[in-house]
């Protein structure tokens, strides 16, 4: 059985929204001869430029037939392209024909303009999910996660999750031991070590300038702290109860959460380099004990300290 997969792009697509899963598909192909046919569509077809300017061919997307799977790029021309009432119309009325729709990166916005993600958990890349969930307070963001399945829409974080998306999507099509042959071949982890969480999300909790960033710079750098909420609330001149609610709502997370993620990500660094044993980095980045950091990193990154621990020398 032939599987029609088509990509939608748009002028200001990001290239490797596209080219990540036709790399993961074309190499199903490799394992399972025709199990796919790949297409790249657009509203006009012709050459498309992407946003750093290379230009790929695309179909127009009118009169399609046999489609299976519609997977809508991501990129800074989705923007104008959720505002084009022919592509949204393309997009709404390919989520109610075909067997499954998925979304790579910023390319959940289309989507949920398409009133596709109404009522759905989704994700898109961590850097959007708040202004995500400002736009669509219908849709249940997942800011967190790589990809996320909702019934036959799925939808992925940025760029290189487009790769993790196929890589389920052909799990779910060819079963596991195919999408595992296609993470060989491309030389990727076919489940990433770090689980499902974006891990880059915790580089910037908030940008520069934001209400609390000066705070999170300051944890950063006490790490070793209690850094509980009575102290950060203290520190940001805040009532607790107060502090708790606009912190959550600004920065997508709670005090504690950030905290947390923020020790995580210090002792990963640390680990990951060589610089700290377990027992080290558990003092050091304010875990008390290694017990504790095992179930932190269980809970952010879904595999143990142990598991990201080099070697030294």
């Amino acid at each position: 059985m032939t599987r029609q997969i088509v990509f939608l792009v748009y002028p200001g697509f990001q290239v490797l929204d596209a080219a990540g899963p036709l790399a993961a598909f074309e190499a199903a192909n490799a394992c399972v001869p025709g199990a796919y046919l790949l297409e790249l569509i657009a509203r006009d077809g012709g050459l498309v430029a992407s946003s750093g300017g290379t230009r790929l061919a695309a179909t127009a997307f009118s009169n399609r037939d046999g489609d299976d799977t519609l997977i809508v790029t991501g990129g800074d021309g989705v923007f104008a392209a959720a505002e084009c009432a022919i592509t949204v119309g393309f997009v709404s009325n390919s989520g109610a024909a075909l067997r499954r729709i998925a979304s790579v990166c910023s390319g959940a916005y289309l989507l949920a303009t398409a009133g596709l993600l109404h009522g759905r958990r989704a994700t898109t890349h961590w850097r959007r999910s708040q202004d995500f969930a400002r736009r669509f307070p219908d849709v249940q963001v997942d800011a967190d996660r790589i990809f996320t399945r909702d019934g036959k829409v799925w939808t992925s974080a940025g760029i290189s999750a487009g790769i993790d998306l196929a890589l389920a999507l052909i799990a779910d099509d060819l079963g596991e031991a195919v999408a595992r042959q296609v993470a060989r071949q491309l030389v990727v982890y076919y489940r990433r070590p770090g689980g499902q969480s974006q891990f880059s999300e915790m580089a910037e909790l908030q940008p520069a300038g934001g209400r609390f960033a000066a705070l999170l710079d300051h944890v950063r750098s006490h790490l070793r702290d209690r850094l509980d909420v009575d102290e950060l609330a203290g520190l940001a001149r805040m009532s607790p109860r107060n502090f708790s609610r606009c912190f959550a709502a600004e920065v997508g997370v709670t005090p504690a959460r950030a905290v947390e993620r923020l020790r995580v990500e210090a002792a990963l660094a640390a680990l990951e380099s060589g610089a700290r044993s377990v027992q080290e980095a558990a003092r050091e980045f304010g875990f008390a004990d290694p017990e504790r950091m095992r179930r932190a990193f269980m809970r952010t990154l879904g595999v143990p300290p142990s598991s990201r621990r080099r070697a030294p020398g």
